[in-house]
């Protein structure tokens, strides 16, 4: 983690500590709030809010509420997504919906969302007309993806096309939208604005496909969950899918029948062994190669009043994609 990340982490964890106050009423409302701001995480996306407006001003503080906005979103989707997935754990820990209740889980989530709106309105009134539209396209696009993603498990065979689609509105949006929502908020000028959007996209997507990897040959104490979740859950992933074309094109039933296996760890090393033989590990990091570089030739258009700034920005992304941050 570079020294630059570490100290936007601190500048945004000092000003975020509002958010975890207790004391508030009533208290079963944000206490699962507070239980889950205070949980951990590594605030990817503040961070990145923050240091896209590095890139433009000195003054970070003017993207403080971008930021502030941004990370209690994306908790809020996490509540959500551990009660449609089920989740047992987050972050190493019991999930919401598995500590207060389903229905506990779902209210503190709805409450979060209007914190983050709350959040995002102390920003300059001025770009507010900006940061509004686009922090509530950024939402709808989360919630567009998440749901073709829940559409997938009932289809059984997605493209590659579907899933790099659906990933890009479930994961990359936010880490596009905190890049050009911190920039803008320091000042950058539309078509920089264009370009750190898009270079979020492809940053976002190849942390996604990392995502996927490491689900299938990560450690689960390194990331904070069971390891072999989506080969359990049949979940559609690019590893998945591209098993299943690669299945069909040698009309090879030997993958079908490995998602029907009932032991999870059976499963599991089987599937695995599959993909290996298949050669997935190595095609998946030419696409993580492909979209970190396409992140880097976008970031490469700007034209930030702080060069060293950019270079930090550089060396994020590329700890970003391989899943070191």
């Amino acid at each position: 983690m570079t020294n630059s990340y570490n100290v936007l982490l601190h500048e945004m964890e000092a000003s975020y500590s509002e958010l975890h106050a207790e004391g508030k009423k009533p208290y079963s409302l944000y206490e699962p709030i507070v239980y889950t701001l205070s949980s951990g995480g590594k605030r990817v996306r503040p961070v990145l809010a923050l240091m896209a407006a590095s890139l433009y001003s000195a003054r970070i503080e003017k993207a403080l509420p971008v930021a502030h906005a941004l990370e209690t979103f994306h908790n809020f989707t996490l509540l959500h997504d551990d009660i449609m997935d089920n989740s047992p754990t987050r972050r190493g820990n019991p999930s919401v919906q598995v500590k207060y209740g389903v229905s506990q889980a779902i209210l503190s989530g709805d409450a979060m969302f209007a914190i983050a709106i709350n959040s995002l309105a102390q920003a300059d009134e001025k770009k507010m007309p900006y940061l509004l539209k686009a922090f509530s396209k950024m939402a709808l696009d989360i919630m567009k993806g998440q749901q073709m993603d829940m559409d997938f498990e009932k289809e059984s065979a997605i493209s590659l096309s579907d899933y790099f689609t659906m990933i890009r509105l479930k994961t990359a949006v936010l880490f596009s939208a905190a890049l050009e929502l911190g920039a803008y908020a320091a000042g950058a000028s539309e078509e920089d604005c264009h370009a750190i959007a898009e270079s979020g996209i492809a940053i976002g997507i190849a942390f996604q496909l990392r995502d996927d990897y490491l689900d299938v040959y990560g450690d689960d104490k390194t990331l904070g969950k069971p390891i072999g979740g989506d080969i359990e859950e049949n979940k559609k992933t690019w590893l998945s899918i591209r098993a299943h074309e690669l299945a069909t094109e040698r009309g090879d039933d030997t993958y079908s029948k490995m998602l029907s296996l009932t032991d999870p760890v059976e499963k599991c090393n089987a599937v695995r062994s599959y993909y290996d033989k298949c050669g997935l590990p190595e095609e998946g990091e030419q696409y993580i190669r492909e979209y970190t570089q396409k992140a880097l030739a976008e970031l490469d258009k700007l034209h930030p009043s702080c060069r060293e700034a950019k270079e930090s920005l550089r060396e994020i992304y590329l700890l970003l994609a391989g899943r070191k941050l």
